[in-house]
């Protein structure tokens, strides 16, 4: 999976998901799978997201992942009590705000690009679009 290989800091406070992206063109392929919405994405979702891209185009042309999981989230264990602290890292998200370009696709007919990011979105917890190149 997706995970930084070394942080500032072990742990972070959870933030706020206010604003607009400021990734919101396609830059790099033809097609992209743009969020309207915003939502942590794990590292685990990302990878299933990107497998079925890849296997839906038969991994022709070219494929772009435009998030990374940087920020750690934390959890904590089933039996503690309260007032022991925070928990301990369990994984990675990425912070995806209204109008980010999570994937984008080059090489490949329409259509076929098309299925390809349908099939993406469905492994995502945000509502997306699929958006051409302007």
């Amino acid at each position: 999976m997706l995970q930084p290989s070394r942080t500032k800091y072990r742990k972070q406070f959870r933030g706020r998901m206010r604003g607009l992206s400021a990734g919101n063109q396609v830059s790099f392929g033809e097609y992209g799978l743009k969020s309207m919405e915003c939502s942590w994405v794990t590292a685990n979702q990302i990878e299933a997201a990107r497998r079925s891209i890849a296997h839906a185009t038969k991994r022709n042309g070219r494929m772009w992942v435009r998030i990374f999981p940087d920020k750690p989230f934390t959890a904590k264990g089933a039996g503690a009590p309260l007032g022991a602290g925070k928990g301990d890292v369990k994984g990675y998200v990425a912070v995806i705000k209204p109008g980010r370009v999570m994937f984008e696709i080059a090489g490949v007919p329409e259509a076929e690009a098309k299925v390809a990011l349908k099939l993406a979105a469905a492994k995502l917890p945000v509502v997306t679009k699929i958006v051409k190149h302007i």
